[in-house]
Parts: structure tokens; C-alpha cells; sequence
């Protein structure tokens, strides 16, 4: 069976391929290789929930790099220095036990708070069992 969508223009079927794309963002741009179902005769794209992923990051990236927010890589380095779990970053620092992983794969961008959090720590590390000893009297009072 066949999978492969028709285009919308031509009713021709599309291939899968990867062709370059540019997003924009504050007179900043990003070109990269976007994944998705093409026309080979009049050029234009369909692009599934895995293909916008893709889009998302890239933009992310983008978005981050113009706002001077932490870069992913940049996150999970520091994360990885202090030496704590995704989960127990999104528990000390904020944004939940998932956060930490979607910062650092791209699917989320972190907020001022959290890179400047983190950016704190990564200079004084000793700072984070400040934040280890609040979360456990939380944890004790509740």
C-alpha cells in the first residue's frame, strides 16, 4: 500500500526527500535540511508532525541564539557539570521533571529565569544545595 500523498496543486504523487529550508527570526536567519514529502514537478511540500519537529528545533535554536538564551548543548553541559539527573534539574531549578529534557533536545526553549539560574550555578555550584536543602524542608512541612 502505498503511502505517499498527492500534491495539491498537481494531484501528482509526492517523494519523500529533504530539501533546504530558511526560517527567520528578528533580521536573523537559519537555513537547514528540512525532511518532507515533495512534488517533484511543481516544488511544493507536505510536511508530517515528525517533519515540523524539525522546523520547531531549528527555530528554537534560532529564537535562543537571537535572545541570548542558554543553547541546548549549552544547557545539558552545565546540567551534566553540576552533576543532577533532567529530573531532578526541572525539580531544583523549575519547569517540572520533564523540562530539562525538552530544553535540551530542542523541543523547548527555557525561559530567562532558568538559563540565568543556570548560568549562576555553573559559577557557583555550591549554590545548588541551597536549592537541594529548600526542596527537602518543602518536601518535610508539606
Amino acid at each position: 500500500m502505498d503511502k505517499s500523498p498527492l500534491c495539491p496543486e498537481t494531484g501528482l504523487k509526492m517523494v519523500r526527500a529533504i530539501k533546504p529550508m530558511t526560517l527567520s527570526y528578528k533580521g536573523e536567519s537559519v537555513t537547514f535540511n528540512m525532511p518532507g514529502w515533495y512534488c517533484e514537478e511543481s516544488g511544493e511540500g507536505v510536511h508530517t508532525g515528525i517533519d515540523l519537529k524539525t522546523s520547531d528545533r531549528m527555530l528554537n535554536l534560532l529564537k535562543a541564539r537571537v535572545e541570548g538564551l542558554l543553547l541546548p548543548a549549552e544547557i545539558r553541559q552545565i546540567r551534566r557539570r553540576l552533576r543532577i539527573t533532567q529530573g531532578a534539574a526541572g525539580n531544583l531549578i523549575g519547569g517540572g521533571p520533564r523540562a530539562f529534557q525538552k530544553y535540551e533536545s530542542g523541543d523547548l526553549l527555557p525561559s530567562r529565569a532558568v538559563c540565568s539560574a543556570l548560568l549562576m550555578l555553573d559559577s557557583a555550584p555550591e549554590l545548588l544545595d541551597l536549592l537541594k536543602a529548600r526542596q527537602v524542608a518543602t518536601a518535610v512541612s508539606a
